[in-house]
């Protein structure tokens, strides 16, 4: 009986360290933090942002500004921001599809605590992570404990389906977006870190209602997530969010909705919930109800 126990114990000390190869601290850790900013660097976010990553593995943050079109100057400008509010060890790296897509590339991202998306277009960033070991890890780092985190173009990549900024109507400057019909919205695909939502960001400030409201029409099994300037969600591991900073975040729900789509792709629906939120408010993904 004796030998019978030794063995099983033997076994589930085998299966337990083989199931966690992050650090014993985050062991009971599943998912890490994601904060997703409408725009800017607000200092209170940022501040929590870097709280957490330095919780988690060396606690170093690594910063991609790809979505410059100035991505070293950029880099450069948010490494010292990130300094200034806090951050002990930070790091930017700049690179192309090719160098994502080498063998070793991701040993850039080792023992980081916190990944970090800069605004811009995030095209540019899609384009060069998407598909890419680098991008495999990220979601790695993610899922094991670690702080991802973006603004503007930064927060368009987070989710699966990303908005590119592209409608196909072809129209003159200062009409994008008038509408609301479906397979206008160009999309591309975004790096998964919200997979039961769409993004879009600057969303009040911008009146960028119509194109959100198109992509939850013609996918109403996701939510469709506005965040406005200067504000930002933090999405917890039990997926829910809390609203911080001074504007607001507007969420459409077209699960309960009834959607038609007509052949020449206009849109008509009827019972889609829309929920207006605030700094301090809270809400659940998986529930799909604000939190009181």
């Amino acid at each position: 009986m004796r030998k019978v126990l030794a063995l099983f114990a033997g076994v589930f000390v085998v299966i337990f360290v083989s199931s966690c190869s992050r650090p014993i601290s985050s062991c009971s850790q599943t998912r890490g933090y994601l904060f997703v900013i409408g725009s800017g660097r607000p200092e209170g976010i940022v501040r929590n942002f870097i709280k957490h990553a330095e919780k988690v593995n060396s606690g170093k943050i690594v910063i991609f500004p790809m979505s410059s079109s100035e991505p070293h100057e950029s880099g450069e400008w948010h490494v010292e921001q990130l300094k200034k509010f806090g951050a002990k060890d930070v790091e930017y790296h700049v690179l192309t599809k090719e160098e994502s897509l080498k063998e070793g590339s991701t040993r850039i991202l080792d023992n980081v605590g916190g990944i970090y998306f800069s605004g811009g277009d995030q095209t540019r960033l899609a384009d060069a992570l998407v598909g890419t070991p680098i991008h495999r890890r990220l979601l790695e780092i993610y899922e094991n404990g670690g702080v991802i985190g973006g603004s503007s173009a930064g927060a368009a990549v987070m989710s699966e389906i990303m908005i590119t900024g592209e409608e196909k109507r072809e129209v003159e400057s200062g009409h994008e977006f008038e509408i609301i019909k479906a397979s206008n919205i160009v999309t591309e695909e975004g790096f998964g870190f919200m997979k039961t939502a769409i993004v879009d960001q600057h969303f009040v400030r911008r009146k960028r209602h119509n194109r959100l409201i198109s992509l939850v029409a013609e996918n109403p099994k996701l939510l469709g997530i506005g965040i406005d300037e200067g504000t930002g969600i933090i999405v917890k591991p039990d997926d829910t969010f809390e609203v911080a900073g001074g504007r607001n975040v507007i969420v459409y729900d077209a699960t309960k909705a009834s959607i038609n789509i007509e052949a020449d792709q206009t849109i008509s629906g009827y019972n889609l919930a829309m929920h207006i939120l605030k700094a301090g408010d809270y809400f659940d993904l998986k529930a799909r109800r604000v939190l009181k």
